[in-house]
């Protein structure tokens, strides 16, 4: 079992206000740390939301999310150096940018990077200008330089040590413009998983890390809608609990798997909590601590 810490991220500097901030509430609230056996490394406060976007880079809050990914990389940093397990409870999905510093600060990183969407927009083709929908471009060099290049270490990740699985928003993607994947990046959506299987395309994304320290990102709404209605930007579909479940233990088993996020889950959308507890056994038994 994996010797975890927690570190609560709530930032929305990537997003707007709209409740994923109570994430990390809400899911220790339904058992999470007790479960896990984990203690706690405290919390990561964001800077102040400006709901301006900015006029040079075309994203909101361009220097309150590089300032935040430098602090979270720290926290992230102090639970790598100490041997143990980050799992990092957001916010939205900037909060990838500042995880995958602290493993880029130490050498080569990998990432699973499971998500409905592909979140590979440029600014110029995101409506608003929210990096939740461009922090796999951003981690992998593309975009503003105070994003793309923090701390001179562009790109955060390369083409080839990223595995996006699970993903459903071509048609989407495609109708706004959003630049296409690299060819060199692992792209398996959602009908690719379901042709191989769930259990063959974790084996698969492992094995396409295998020489990388790997990250694993999650973003709920990775899930079918059916079941995980409670995120901002839904979309018909998804995998199953058992399915991300498959993928996840798969992952977090594998000897290159260093640290976990969660992202996007948003509490007001929950209202009696039985989706967080729903995520919560999701995820522990994901982690291999309740069957």
């Amino acid at each position: 079992m994996r010797d975890v810490v927690i570190i609560e991220a709530p930032s929305v500097l990537g997003l707007r206000p709209s409740g994923v901030e109570e994430l990390a509430g809400a899911l220790l609230g339904a058992g999470l740390a007790e479960g896990l056996g984990a203690v706690s490394a405290g919390r990561v406060e964001p800077p102040s939301y400006d709901p301006v976007r900015d006029p040079v880079t075309g994203v909101l809050n361009p220097a309150g999310i590089a300032a935040y990914s430098v602090a979270l990389a720290d926290a992230v940093g102090g639970v790598l150096d100490a041997g143990r397990f980050p799992v990092v409870l957001g916010g939205d999905c900037s909060i990838l940018l500042g995880n995958l510093l602290a493993l880029r600060r130490r050498g080569r990183p990998g990432l699973l990077f499971l998500d409905g969407h592909t979140d590979f927009y440029q600014p110029a083709a995101e409506p608003v200008g929210e990096v939740a929908s461009m922090e796999l471009a951003l981690a992998t060099g593309r975009g503003p330089d105070v994003l793309a290049a923090l701390e001179g270490r562009r790109p955060l990740v390369r083409d080839e040590d990223v595995v996006a699985l699970g993903f459903r928003d071509e048609e989407e993607s495609a109708a706004a413009g959003m630049q296409p994947l690299p060819p060199a990046l692992h792209a398996m959506d959602l009908g690719t998983v379901r042709t191989m299987g769930a259990a063959r395309a974790a084996d698969r994304a492992v094995a396409l890390l295998r020489d990388t320290a790997y990250w694993v990102h999650v973003d709920v709404d990775v899930l079918d809608d059916a079941v995980m209605p409670a995120v901002d930007y839904r979309l018909p579909d998804g995998l199953t609990w058992a399915e991300l479940e498959t993928v996840l233990r798969t992952a977090l088993t594998g000897p290159g798997a260093v640290g976990f996020d969660v992202t996007i889950f948003n509490p007001r959308l929950d209202p009696d909590g039985s989706i967080a507890a729903a995520l919560t056994a999701s995820l522990l038994r994901a982690f291999g601590t309740r069957d």
